[in-house]
C-alpha cells in the first residue's frame, strides 16, 4: 500500500502599493514561507522614473526597482550597485538610479517592462512574484473639492488642496487601463491582500483605480488589510485621521471592503523628524477608532514605529508578525 503525501500550500499574500513603504513590508515578509505577490504602481512621473518615462514609453521603473531589491537575496554589493544613484553634477545621468536604467534597457530589449521585471526577478533570485499593476504607463489625475484638477502624480501634492477623488488613464491612448497579466488571478487566489503602507492617493489608489483590479479586490475572498500611514502627508492627507484614510478607500471603490486596519499608536518623539529630508510629512495621523468601526473594520493598534535616520517608518518585523497572525486566521 502506498502512502499519499500532501504538501500544504504556502499562504498566498498579495501586497499592493508603491513608494518607500512597500519594500519595508516585503523585505520582512521574505523568508516567512509565504507565496508573495507584489502589485506595484505605474503612475509615478517624478524623479529618475519621470525622466525615463519622457524618453522611453515604459512603465516607470523606480518602485519596481525597490521591490525587486526587497524580495531579492543577492549579496549587499550587488544591491548597492543596482541601487547606485548618479551624482547631481553628472549632468546627463544626474540623479538616475543605475537599476532604473537597467530596467529601461531590458524593457527596450524585450519590448515590455512586464517581461523585463520577470527576467530581472530570475536574475536577482527574487522570492515571490512582482507585477506592475498595468503593462502600460498610466497618468494619475486628481479632482479637488473645489472642482479644479491636476494631472501627474508629482504635481498633485503641490496644489495643497483637498482631493475629492483620483483616477488613471493610459499614457499612450484612450483605452481603459487594464491590469497586467496574472494580477487579477493573484488577487482572486490570495488568502490575504495588504494595502500599504504608502501615499494614499499617489501610491495605493492608482492601482485600485484600474477597474479590473478594483473589481478583483472586492470579489476576492481574501482578508483585506490596510496598513495606515504613521504621518499625514503634505497635499495628500493633511488633517486626516486613520478613519479618513479608510473612508477614502471605500469611497473610491464604492464599497466597504477593508476588513482589518493596522494602526500605529506609538508617539514620535518631539523634535525627532528631520523635515529637511522628509519634507512631505507633517504630523502624526490622529486616531478615530469609532470611525474605523463605522467603516466595518477590525482595528489592530500597537507600536509599529521604527525611528531611523531622522525619519519615521513602519517596523517591518512588527508589522509582519501581525500579518502572520492574520494570515493564519484567514487560512483557519
Amino acid at each position: 500500500m502506498t502512502m499519499k503525501t500532501y504538501r500544504l500550500k504556502k499562504p498566498r499574500v498579495v501586497v499592493v502599493g508603491g513608494g518607500t513603504g512597500l519594500p519595508v513590508i516585503l523585505k520582512s515578509l521574505r523568508n516567512q514561507g509565504m507565496d508573495i505577490t507584489a502589485v506595484v504602481t505605474v503612475a509615478d512621473d517624478g524623479g529618475s522614473s519621470g525622466e525615463i518615462r519622457k524618453s522611453i514609453t515604459m512603465a516607470p521603473p523606480g518602485d519596481l526597482r525597490n521591490v525587486l531589491v526587497s524580495l531579492s537575496d543577492m549579496p549587499k554589493l550587488y544591491e548597492d550597485i543596482f541601487q547606485y544613484r548618479f551624482k547631481q553634477e553628472d549632468h546627463f545621468l544626474a540623479n538616475h538610479a543605475l537599476g532604473n536604467l537597467i530596467i529601461a534597457a531590458i524593457s527596450e530589449m524585450r519590448g515590455s517592462t512586464y517581461d523585463a521585471v520577470q527576467l530581472l526577478a530570475k536574475m536577482m533570485h527574487v522570492d515571490g512574484h512582482i507585477y506592475p499593476s498595468s503593462e502600460k504607463p498610466l497618468i494619475l489625475h486628481a479632482v479637488f473639492q473645489d472642482g479644479t484638477t491636476a494631472i501627474g502624480e508629482s504635481s498633485i501634492a503641490k496644489e495643497r488642496k483637498t482631493i475629492e477623488h483620483v483616477y488613471v488613464t493610459n499614457q499612450e491612448n484612450q483605452e481603459e487601463p487594464k491590469a497586467a497579466r496574472k494580477v487579477v488571478k493573484a488577487i482572486l487566489e490570495a488568502d490575504v491582500i495588504v494595502l500599504g503602507p504608502g501615499s494614499l492617493f499617489t501610491s495605493i489608489l492608482p492601482n485600485l483605480m484600474i477597474h479590473d483590479i478594483g473589481q478583483a479586490i472586492q470579489a476576492s475572498q481574501a482578508e483585506k488589510v490596510y496598513i495606515c500611514n504613521i504621518m499625514t502627508q503634505k497635499g495628500e492627507t493633511e488633517h486626516f485621521t486613520d478613519a479618513d484614510h479608510v473612508r477614502v478607500l471605500h469611497r473610491h471603490l464604492g464599497h466597504q471592503f477593508i476588513d482589518t486596519v493596522l494602526v500605529n499608536i506609538e508617539k514620535v518623539p518631539e523634535g525627532y523628524m528631520d523635515f529637511s529630508i522628509y519634507d512631505e510629512y507633517l504630523v502624526q495621523v490622529k486616531h478615530d477608532f469609532n470611525g474605523l468601526r463605522e467603516e466595518g473594520c477590525r482595528v489592530v493598534s500597537t507600536d509599529f514605529l521604527e525611528l531611523r535616520n531622522g525619519g519615521v517608518f513602519h517596523d517591518g518585523e512588527k508589522v509582519v508578525d501581525e500579518l502572520l497572525r492574520i494570515v493564519y486566521e484567514a487560512r483557519v
